[in-house]
């Protein structure tokens, strides 16, 4: 189905290559404050051909909210927002017409339906996530007025190239603002003169360090800190908040794209100022819903939440988040292994999710494979594709994110008809550190 949630309840449409893509929103609160400018900047963040990294399908991704707002306020009626397509290239799935991407649904949504969308993967496209990404900001935007609830989510890692883990941890621990994400990893790829030989080209950051081209090593010199060059030059954006391990990001997705191939990572997003008593037993528990939440998206071949696999290698003393004493009849955890839930209801902790997010099937690489009816086939995929999608990851993990934690409270808040309490948040390690190395 493509309906998610159960009273904030998000159902999509539309296809990649069609006339646009949209959501209807059932749930939302009437006399909330709300117009396009609450739900473009995250569509900003998502749309494709923000930078080099990137897909360069230009597409605007300019939000029309249809209905469900009258004057500048919800009116408690079904919200309806649409994103209507622009940059189309149908000519471009010509080759796929006889035979299926390796990697994509074309095969499986033949045999499901007997027919599929001709180009562009229709709703299997990665295009469809505007619309959750849409709904994702109305539900963002209730939560923070109504919990001082946030949602952060950055690039943690790409391919082998992971955040040092202690930089993870402390992120973790004290999540950064979504300005951070945007601006620390954010780098110029400042190419050599043409006439100079000598000179190999830089990444530069906004503080004025210059890394390698070819692996984004650091190197010895330092420009000036927001210099012309950081300041004019064209932004490759990473969403990784630590700049020496974006150089190293944006040096593996620049080769990739000349070899014409692509790849994963991992994205870790974290949601802080969540009511306590979120989820439902048994099979309704909160992180199942978020993980299905987070394994819908397009690409998505791993979860984890908490100390997640790397928790198994510990022990019960260790692992365990003991309590102390919060205030206002609540406790809190000193630690926070668990990942914000205990027995799949919400601790009022951080909720602390990794999902990994594979290579993008689309590559310009001849691959041997056959065609619908068993014949054997080279295939070329033609097109403009992401050679790793992680970079315009993070505003659909928090679109879910938020969506989830939305209908969680509305559905708590419907049981008991009482506000809901949170905690205070407060500056705090992570014990047994080495453990998750």
């Amino acid at each position: 189905m493509s309906t998610f949630g159960t009273i904030f309840r998000v159902t999509t449409f539309g296809e990649s290559h069609g006339i646009g893509v949209g959501c209807i929103v059932d749930g939302v609160p009437p006399n909330m404050e709300l117009t396009e400018a609450d739900v473009q900047p995250q569509l900003t963040r998502r749309r494709p051909g923000q930078s080099a990294l990137t897909t360069q399908r230009n597409e605007g991704d300019v939000v029309q909210i249809l209905s469900g707002v009258e004057n500048g306020r919800t009116l408690g009626t079904p919200l309806a927002m649409m994103v209507k397509n622009q940059d189309q290239r149908k000519f471009d799935y010509a080759s796929v017409s006889t035979a299926p991407r390796p990697g994509h649904a074309d095969y499986t949504y033949q045999v499901k339906y007997g027919t599929r969308a001709s180009s562009g993967g229709g709703r299997a496209s990665a295009r469809e996530t505007i619309a959750r990404v849409a709904a994702g900001a109305v539900a963002e935007k209730w939560l923070d007025q109504e919990h001082g609830t946030k949602v952060v989510c950055w690039v943690s890692s790409i391919m082998d190239i992971d955040l040092p883990r202690d930089v993870a941890l402390a992120l973790e621990n004290n999540p950064p603002t979504r300005e951070d994400i945007d601006t620390i990893g954010t780098l110029v790829e400042v190419l050599p003169a043409a006439s100079d030989k000598q000179d190999q080209g830089y990444f530069i950051d906004k503080d004025g360090h210059k890394y390698s081209l070819s692996d984004g090593s650091p190197l010895g010199n330092k420009a000036e800190a927001g210099g012309t060059e950081f300041t004019e030059g064209k932004k490759l954006y990473t969403r990784c908040p630590h700049a020496p391990t974006a150089a190293r990001m944006c040096a593996r997705i620049q080769l990739l794209r000349t070899q014409e191939d692509s790849t994963g990572g991992v994205a870790t997003c974290v949601v802080s100022g969540v009511p306590v008593g979120l989820g439902e037993p048994c099979f309704d528990k909160l992180e199942a819903e978020l993980a299905k939440a987070m394994m819908s998206i397009p690409a998505t071949k791993g979860f984890e939440i908490g100390s997640g696999f790397a928790g198994m290698r510990m022990r019960g003393s260790e692992h365990n988040d003991c309590f102390a004493a919060a205030g206002n009849g609540l406790l809190r955890c000193e630690t926070n292994n668990a990942g914000g839930t205990l027995g799949g209801i919400s601790s009022g902790e951080n909720i602390v999710m990794r999902v990994a997010i594979k290579a993008a099937s689309s590559i310009s690489q001849p691959q041997e494979t056959c065609t619908f009816d068993g014949e054997k086939h080279t295939l070329s995929t033609v097109g403009r594709h992401d050679p790793c999608v992680l970079p315009r990851a993070p505003p659909l993990l928090e679109g879910m994110a938020a969506i989830t934690i939305a209908d969680a409270c509305m559905r708590q808040r419907a049981r008991t008809g009482a506000p809901l309490k949170t905690l205070p948040q407060v500056d705090r390690k992570r014990k047994h550190d080495e453990v998750t190395k």
